[in-house]
């Protein structure tokens, strides 16, 4: 009787430290080519074009609807990118890494090249510019597609984290963005404008 406490005791520490190993290996810090960190990198920076644009929208429109809209991408894309900004300090990384942009979900990006749903700069200049009325169309236009583009890198990380506070924001960022494209198409048809095809659209398109 005595003879098979040692042999549990043993099983117990075995299972406890296969525990810990897992809880290590799955809540350890990312490390610099992470898709964690190359995530938290591309997404600030695409956030940050929508966050521009949607300011210049915001502060010339003459739409109610559409500066509610513009106001809440700022607020909410800004409170993102502060949030991923904090893992990155948190996990003790620099703010920019040493690879190109979506290095790490297997995207070869050439020198100078735009991320996917990005507005060139000329873009955003020329919104700047527009009269109110044409600026609305111009701006629902171009963040549906920055959206769109959104999505997929979002998908992408929720393919290769497995850390909780990841997950949450990457699919809050799937189910807003797109709530928010259906929105801006729906106001697009209001102005009599043709919707943007979305990634979605083309694959249904093609079928």
């Amino acid at each position: 009787m005595y003879k098979s406490v040692p042999y549990v005791i043993l099983a117990t520490a075995a299972v406890l430290v296969a525990a810990a190993v897992v809880l290590f290996v799955t809540q350890r810090m990312p490390d610099d080519s992470s898709a964690e960190a190359g995530f938290a990198r591309d997404m600030a920076v695409h956030h940050a074009q929508a966050v521009e644009i949607a300011s210049i929208v915001e502060s010339r429109t003459e739409n109610e609807e559409v500066r509610t809209l513009a106001s809440d991408i700022v607020l909410t894309q800004q409170a993102q990118i502060g949030q991923m900004q904090g893992w990155l300090a948190v996990w003790e990384l620099p703010q920019t890494g040493s690879e190109e942009q979506m290095a790490w979900m297997g995207h070869e990006m050439q020198a100078g090249e735009l991320m996917p749903g990005m507005a060139t700069r000329n873009e955003i200049i020329s919104l700047s510019k527009l009269p109110p009325d044409d600026m609305d169309t111009e701006f629902l236009r171009l963040l549906v597609e920055h959206h769109s583009a959104a999505i997929p890198m979002a998908n992408a990380v929720l393919d290769q984290t497995n850390r909780p506070e990841v997950e949450t924001l990457a699919r809050a960022i799937v189910s807003s963005q797109r709530t928010e494209i259906s929105v801006m198409n729906n106001m697009l048809r209001r102005m009599g404008e043709d919707p943007v095809p979305t990634q979605n659209d083309m694959q249904d398109m093609d079928m």
